[in-house]
């Protein structure tokens, strides 16, 4: 392999990562350097949103663990209130504190982040992995997808995924 220039170089070294230790390495090295993995030519920079996997309130703590596991449920506030023995108000007003989201929010982004992450590593299709992310539609999924990353599910396969 050979390259020329800085972005080349990059693109060199992560190519030998892929290679050597998988796509997942790649990518989450790539994220770190906020330059896209394996480049096609015009791609904006992908960057990670990271979200807090825990908070210093503990009933919410374990709610984000169970909404975690399970994703591809419905939920409704007062099914999540009452499963952190709060009223509803009391609930969303925790809930915005600890994460800074509303639930639908932070329901939203955790769909994506499970929703990427089978795009990346599997090779399920875009209507088994609305359907695992809990978006119960392939539109859904796609819309959200697309207005979040400006691209869509498959493109993202084609930048992320294993099959570069």
């Amino acid at each position: 392999m050979t390259s020329a220039g800085t972005a080349a170089g990059m693109d060199c070294c992560l190519c030998l990562v892929r290679e050597y230790y998988g796509a997942q390495i790649a990518n989450k090295i790539a994220r770190v350097m906020v330059v896209p993995p394996h480049r096609e030519g015009g791609q904006a920079q992908f960057i990670e949103q990271p979200v807090a996997v825990s908070t210093q309130d503990a009933h919410i703590n374990r709610l984000l663990d169970y909404l975690r596991e399970h994703l591809a449920s419905s939920h409704t506030i007062d099914e999540l209130a009452a499963r952190t023995a709060m009223s509803r108000r009391t609930f969303t007003r925790h809930f915005h504190k600890a994460t800074g989201m509303t639930v639908v929010e932070w329901l939203v982004n955790e769909r994506l982040r499970r929703g990427r992450e089978l795009l990346e590593t599997t090779s399920l299709s875009v209507e088994a992995i609305a359907e695992k992310s809990g978006f119960h539609t392939a539109t859904s999924f796609w819309q959200h997808f697309r207005q979040r990353h400006q691209v869509s599910p498959r493109d993202w396969r084609k930048i992320f995924g294993d099959n570069v």
